[in-house]
């Protein structure tokens, strides 16, 4: 399964910019750099658990499945 993160899109809702989500998530800016540009990009998940805390919304709201041009669900690659 393949998954993409929404950190960018609902931080831009919320108004915030990198260094704002990094100051309020208290996760280095250099973490939240890479997972703005890459979303696509291995994260632990308690950096997941502090973004998502800072944007006030679930985790799950961060995660996205991704699927294929026939809608199938995309196989990461192990």
């Amino acid at each position: 399964m393949a998954v993409r993160l929404k950190v960018r899109e609902i931080a831009e809702q919320k108004g915030y910019n990198i260094s704002t989500l990094s100051r309020k998530s208290d996760v280095g800016l250099s973490t939240v750099r890479r997972l703005w540009h890459d979303p696509y990009r291995h994260v632990d998940f308690y950096v997941l658990e502090r973004i998502a805390k800072a944007l006030e919304v679930p985790v799950t709201a961060l995660i996205e499945d991704v699927l294929d041009a026939e809608g199938r669900q995309l196989q990461g690659e192990e």
